[in-house]
């Protein structure tokens, strides 16, 4: 007979809960959970997917270790054997930075990815750590570290109470929102509009989006950081700026003043491809607002000026006094983060504390540029990179120029990966390590709910039981931890996990600031529950979380846990910070924003989170400065140093003109990077590996819909399919990103009979965001010639 069971969507970062529906051991079917108390019930095409996903016959089942220069199936002893054997060897004989790390995108999805790979980058002892972020969204935790002093202090914008929104480089109908954990976006931003709100879109191409806002700017595309200092400078010159009670949290804002005063309106208007009009009425739009929220994604981020950029829309939000108050953006307060902090100064953000080797890029946020990894791999001389631990990661891919990656990689002495797939990247690995389907998984999203637009905790068991051929993922890490760390066989995995507890409990006991100083750790550690390690752990940090019970029960009778942040956090949280906000809950909501928390937020713990298969809403967000602030003055810093520095070089930007077209990237509903495309339900009908290309442009070029054309950039040049449509504004071309499936030696069979190409082939990887080491992605130069 067929069952149901619950699990939280891992495919994007709308978090959304799912009820599968199961028959023996096989999920036949994925639905909304109706009663999912942050989804509920909405789902997109990748959570309705989820089956297919779960049983892709591609999905490697036992581990593949290199023998004779082939990878063949392994047992897991043997496939720990060969790290053991191979990792530490490496790093006695060459030293710790020997040894580099690769973390992808798909590590946020996973109770494993956040759990385990700290504890593995300590027991290496390398810097070489390289990341997504550097692709993605390093650029906004820079700015967000030097503005506030925590590169994780992000405020999201309140999309359920806001008058108000302004995106930039963001298509959340076709991405369902990236660093704002929003389940169902789209239907958010037409209750903004159904109840008197304002959207207005930014984007060099008519998205999904930008067809449902009330104005759409297509500005030229890395324009962005210009577009919002102009629309700073009006706000300061018109005297529109109005932090409110922000005022007294902030330092530098005469020197701010200053610092903007040649990026007015119409220096900015020709480089954006906008009019001082447009610009000015937008400033004096937002400054109007009840309630305004302004937010930039990856379109913004992934640019040349994109720390710039991330810095500027925080800066407008806090110049409008939307900062840290309902209907504006907010900062997040998540149920297994760190318990709110006493207000005061802190360590502050610093960038450069090391360099790479070769090119001595700066690390930021302990992380190098992803665009290094190549050169540090294929450079001789002392602290070159000779064994890679790649997790959940395809940078030949997802970084610019594949091609040279590919070839570096192929040089290593040892490669690990920890991947399901044999794909473009684990195909060079000498141990391919596969974690189990996602049925077969626990899931908390210990990452999206710190960028989560509704204070939430779920928490969801396994739905289907683990094989016997396979290896929990979480256990897959632990052994990872103790192969590298020279302890395998001498500890099993869950003394990896007891460590950390240990590790954890010792600091809190230790801390005269904790609610634990003083007690036995090991007393503490005796009380946690859950079946297995990662559960202790997920256990551990709920209870000292802000909703915790801190190992006493429930906490004091009144107490809130939103409480502690200062002042501020005792403003009204209802559902309007004044008059005319219009808020309301999200339409289908069962708790209005400011309502009591169903099932109470109060003495959290595993059990009770148990106890609430569908969730616990803790509530709507609240503001919390000055306690989220860790600058060293313990105040915003609104014109951080490296900022100031790098104004001088965007004001230089105002003189520069693209002389051709420029290419942009693009999301599709069905797609997330390079995941996806091997199921097939996701592959086909819009999502296609094409070039839009404006009409005006095909016709002035020669190119006809259908046909193909070559595309050039500074990295090469690829042969693509055209599609001339409308949607993307003449001099720009669009290409999505994640394709270019047709390497020999990879075993994803969907994927590879529709490759498409690979958009980051055009790129050299010498274009970077200087602050944050991000990689230009967007609004490069690309030259088309059309091909018969």
């Amino acid at each position: 007979m067929p069952r149901t069971a619950l699990r939280i969507c891992p495919l994007c970062e709308a978090t959304c809960g799912l009820t599968l529906t199961i028959e023996g051991a096989t999920v036949t079917g994925a639905r909304g959970d109706r009663e999912d108390v942050f989804s509920q019930g909405f789902v997109c095409p990748k959570g309705a997917a989820f089956g297919a996903l779960d049983a892709d016959p591609d999905r490697l089942r036992t581990p593949l270790v290199r023998r004779d220069g082939r990878l063949r199936e392994a047992t897991w002893e043997e496939a720990f054997d060969a790290i053991a054997a191979a990792v530490p060897a490496l790093v006695r004989e060459h030293g710790a930075q020997s040894v580099g790390v690769v973390l992808g995108n798909p590590n946020v999805h996973t109770m494993a990815g956040h759990l385990y790979p700290p504890l593995l980058l300590k027991a290496l002892g390398t810097r070489n750590l390289f990341t997504a972020s550097t692709l993605d969204q390093m650029p906004k935790h820079v700015s967000s570290g030097l503005l506030f002093g925590d590169p994780f202090a992000i405020p999201v914008p309140d999309l359920d109470r806001t008058d108000f929104l302004l995106l930039l480089g963001a298509n959340p109908v076709e991405s369902n929102g990236s660093l704002c954990t929003a389940p169902d976006f789209p239907g958010r931003l037409k209750a903004l509009r159904a109840r008197g709100g304002t959207l207005v879109v930014v984007d060099p191409r008519r998205t999904r989006t930008a067809k449902l806002a009330d104005r759409h700017l297509a500005a030229r595309p890395g324009s962005d950081a210009l577009l919002l200092a102009a629309l700073a400078h009006t706000l300061v010159e018109e005297r529109l700026a109005a932090p409110g009670a922000l005022r007294d949290q902030i330092e530098g804002f005469g020197e701010l003043a200053e610092a903007l005063a040649r990026f007015t309106p119409e220096d900015v208007a020709p480089a954006c491809d906008l009019t001082a009009v447009e610009i000015r009425d937008l400033a004096r739009d937002l400054a109007a607002a009840p309630t305004a929220a302004v937010y930039g994604r990856i379109g913004s981020c992934t640019v040349e000026y994109g720390t710039l950029a991330s810095w500027l829309v925080d800066v407008l939000n806090i110049l409008t006094g939307n900062l840290d108050r309902p209907g504006g953006a907010l900062f997040p307060l998540p149920a297994a983060g760190p318990r709110p902090r006493t207000a005061g100064s802190g360590k502050g953000f610093t960038l450069g504390r090391w360099h790479s080797r070769v090119s001595g890029h700066p690390e930021a946020k302990a992380e190098l540029p992803m665009v290094a990894l190549a050169e540090e791999i294929e450079t001789p001389g002392e602290g070159r990179i000779r064994a890679l631990i790649s997790i959940a990661a395809n940078p030949v891919l997802s970084a610019p120029d594949g091609r040279r990656l590919d070839a570096a990689l192929a040089g290593l002495d040892f490669m690990v990966s920890v991947d399901p797939y044999l794909n473009e990247t684990s195909r060079h690995a000498h141990v391919v390590l596969p974690p189990p389907p996602p049925s077969q998984s626990a899931h908390h999203d210990f990452a999206f709910n710190g960028f989560a637009i509704r204070n939430q905790v779920r928490y969801t068991r396994p739905a289907v039981p683990l094989d016997a051929d396979r290896l929990d993922e979480c256990e897959i890490h632990a052994r990872l931890v103790l192969a590298v760390s020279g302890m395998h066989g001498t500890a099993g995995p869950a003394a990896v996990d007891e460590l950390a507890i240990q590790a954890t409990l010792g600091k809190e006991t230790a801390d005269p600031g904790s609610p634990l100083y003083g007690q036995d750790p090991a007393r503490l550690a005796g009380l946690l529950t859950g079946e297995n390690g990662p559960e202790r752990r997920l256990d551990l940090m709920l209870r000292l979380g802000p909703y915790g019970d801190r190992f006493a029960g429930a906490t004091t009778a009144g107490t809130d846990p939103q409480a502690g942040a200062g002042p501020a956090a005792e403003a009204d949280s209802g559902t309007a910070a004044r008059p005319g906000s219009g808020a309301t809950a999200h339409p289908g909501s069962r708790t209005a924003a400011g309502s009591a928390p169903a099932g109470g937020s109060a003495g959290l713990g595993l059990e009770r989170l148990l106890a609430h298969p569908h969730g616990i809403d803790l509530g709507p967000l609240r503001p919390r400065l000055p306690g989220v602030l860790r600058t060293r003055s313990g105040r915003i810093e609104l014109l951080p140093d490296p900022i100031a520095a790098e104004l001088p070089r965007l004001r230089a930007a105002l003189a520069e003109r693209p002389a051709g077209l420029v290419l942009v990237g693009r999301r599709h509903l069905r797609s997330n990077n390079s995941w996806l495309h091997n199921v097939p339900a996701l592959v086909g009908g819009s999502n296609r590996c094409t070039l839009h290309v404006h009409p005006a442009d095909a016709e002035r070029l020669g190119l006809a819909d259908g046909g193909r054309a070559r595309v050039t950039a500074d990295g090469g040049s690829l042969e693509v399919p055209v599609e001339v449509t409308d949607t993307v504004r003449a001099g720009v071309v669009s290409l999505p990103h994640g394709w270019g499936h047709d390497r020999p030696g990879t075993r994803m069979a969907v994927a590879a009979a529709a490759p498409g190409v690979n958009v980051n082939q055009l790129l050299d990887g010498r274009l970077l965001d200087p602050l944050s080491g991000t990689a230009v992605l967007n609004g490069f130069p690309v030259i088309l010639t059309p091909l018969p």
